[in-house]
């Protein structure tokens, strides 16, 4: 690997981390309770959208990068993925949280067997083209830096606690 690619990558990997870590950051000490109540009038909770963000991570990484697909227990009574639904999740927190460290950590095993050139395996629609293993790390950066500002207001407006995330 040249040295210009490894320090994007590592810079990218961090910076792909640190969101990661900032959204368990944000959620952690949240009550059960609260981690369930809706927070906006469009009803998503903060377990759906960490919830979404285990998606996120199966979907861009295994699906996409590696173009594999696997099913989890966890996907026993789910319905298919529709964006115009509200994220929201009965499951617990821990579990929810233990499915993300799976995900991460099943991303990370993905991302250290490729290059950031790399042509994904998969697709992520039909009528796109394949992205690069690049492309896909920077898409999943912009949509959790997105979501952890989500997870941040919702924190506030549900137990006044700010500055939870990394920043």
């Amino acid at each position: 690997m040249a040295d210009s690619e490894y320090d994007i990558r590592k810079e990218l990997l961090e910076t792909l981390e640190y969101q990661r870590a900032s959204a368990r950051a944000i959620v952690d000490g949240l009550s059960e309770e609260l981690w369930h109540k809706p927070v906006v009038p469009s009803g998503w909770t903060v377990a759906g959208m960490m919830q979404h963000l285990c998606g996120v991570e199966r979907h861009w990484f295994q699906e996409v990068v590696a173009g594999t697909y696997v099913e989890f227990p966890w996907d026993d009574g789910l319905p298919p993925y529709d964006p115009d639904m509200s994220f929201t999740c009965e499951r617990p927190s821990a579990d929810i949280l233990a499915f993300y460290r799976a995900m991460t950590d099943r991303s990370d095993e993905i991302l250290a067997g490729v290059h950031l050139s790399d042509v994904s395996l998969g697709k992520h629609d039909d009528d796109e083209e394949t992205p690069t293993v690049s492309a896909v790390i920077l898409h999943v950066i912009e949509e959790k830096a997105a979501h952890t500002g989500h997870l941040e207001i919702a924190r506030e407006l549900l137990d006044g606690k700010t500055n939870l995330g990394l920043r």
